[in-house]
């Protein structure tokens, strides 16, 4: 069982260039069965859920080839209209883009519940299937299905439809682009997702023929447009995420790291929070450079949808908050249970109360110190590793699949900028709880 070993206390220091967008290359991919012929995506991140993304493209006929370190073409001539079986699904939550993409060009799909970190008791897809109802397909109730992990969507033809959602999902804005992106006539999503990945992912379509309108905005706009074709040389986004937890590292570990590969303007509620707590940050035109000069103080960080704080930044972001002298105060706006980790920071002496499931008032300043940790989730792993660049002694990380879902080559990456990380091979009795 291999764990990063992280022996603390080191000054994160030099330049980190971040990958492409895990979150936007998981829509992007999916999306190239909406049409025949050959595509050519480039700065992809090679990390396991891409891995597995290319194993069900396979699954359903395309020809996958990694043709540098980051480009990856994909032919998708021979693609048909296949099961896709629950051992591939439930790998990775973004499998369910699959149903969004095959509903469009099969009008016909049928996909097991997919996996992925989980933030609950459940991650629904409701609201993905109230998008897919409003555009004319049936889909049974999971008690008519033979088995209650399949969901099977089919249309005689998808037509365009008005479709609003109550509360902002990035997941059912981007499956119901999919669908709508062929079907016949005009469809509008209102209270949509305006993440970058979701811009990105209407951009891409729009290279395919796709009439996208709105991406970015509360109101999206789609034309229903039968002849997509593929994408000879197109480039994902820069990795938000990635990008927010280097910089957010370079704060904790009271380092000076530049951040290369970014766009500066996804970053803006990052940029805000770091400053708040006394971090400076110099933003060039594709890379921000975050330091420290003073001691820095506890804040106030509140997730939102975008353009608000990430909520996938902010386990990372308690990390830091550890090290400011005073109460700083975390509040969860998007998943109802994503402050698990909590438990595993209390392992290295971090002092953090929870008055309600959705707010943590952390006790900064005092030493964090190095123990055995998993990584509940992806992004807690992330928090994790930072917390033990920070610590006094030797923090051992396990479960680290997690991580290793969303960030390419961080052990590298980390270890060029004078971090002491490496990755070891652990008996697996050698778990931590």
């Amino acid at each position: 069982m291999e764990k990063y070993v992280i022996r603390g206390g080191n000054r994160l220091t030099g330049e980190i260039k971040v990958s492409g967008a895990k979150n936007a290359a998981v829509a992007i991919l999916p999306a190239t069965i909406l049409a025949q012929g050959v595509f050519t995506i480039d700065n992809v991140p090679q990390i396991s859920d891409i891995f597995v993304l290319i194993d069900i493209l396979k699954t359903f006929g395309a020809k996958c080839e990694w043709i540098g370190d980051s480009t990856l073409r994909i032919d998708t001539t021979q693609v048909e209209n296949r099961e896709l079986p629950s051992s591939l699904s439930q790998r990775l939550r973004a499998s369910y883009y699959f149903i969004g993409s095959l509903l469009g060009r099969f009008n016909y799909a049928k996909v097991a519940t997919p996996g992925g970190c989980q933030f609950g008791a459940k991650r629904p897809i409701d609201m993905h299937i109230q998008g897919f109802e409003a555009l004319g397909a049936k889909i049974p109730p999971a008690d008519e299905v033979a088995k209650d992990d399949i969901v099977i969507a089919k249309a005689d033809r998808l037509l365009g439809a008005h479709i609003y959602y109550e509360k902002v999902s990035v997941g059912a804005t981007i499956n119901c682009m999919l669908a709508a992106v062929r079907a016949k006539g005009v469809t509008y999503i209102e209270n949509a997702a305006r993440e970058p990945h979701v811009v990105d992912l209407a951009n891409f379509l729009n290279k395919m023929g796709a009439k996208v309108k709105g991406a970015g905005t509360q109101t999206i706009e789609i034309e229903g447009c039968q002849d997509l074709h593929s994408v000879a040389e197109y480039s994902i986004i820069p990795d938000q995420i990635e990008a927010g937890t280097y910089m957010v590292a370079a704060a904790a570990t009271r380092g000076d790291l530049t951040i290369t590969n970014v766009t500066p303007e996804h970053l803006r509620s990052i940029i805000k929070s770091l400053r708040d707590c006394g971090a400076k940050v110099e933003v060039y035109e594709d890379s921000v450079r975050v330091y420290t000069q003073s001691e820095l103080r506890p804040c106030t960080v509140c997730t939102q949808p975008h353009p608000g704080f990430p909520t996938d930044m902010q386990s990372q972001f308690a990390v830091l908050l550890c090290t400011c002298k005073g109460d700083s105060t975390i509040i969860e706006n998007v998943w109802e249970d994503r402050f698990k980790y909590i438990r595993q920071l209390t392992r290295m002496q971090a002092q953090i109360t929870q008055p309600v499931q959705s707010i943590a008032i952390i006790h900064g300043g005092s030493a964090l110190k190095g123990a055995h940790v998993i990584a509940d989730d992806l992004r807690a792993g992330a928090a994790m590793i930072i917390a033990g660049l920070c610590a006094e002694g030797e923090t051992i990380v396990g479960e680290i699949q997690h991580v290793e879902r969303g960030y390419e080559n961080i052990v590298q990456k980390l270890r060029a900028c004078n971090a002491d990380i490496s990755k070891q091979e652990f008996p697996d009795c050698a778990a931590a709880e």
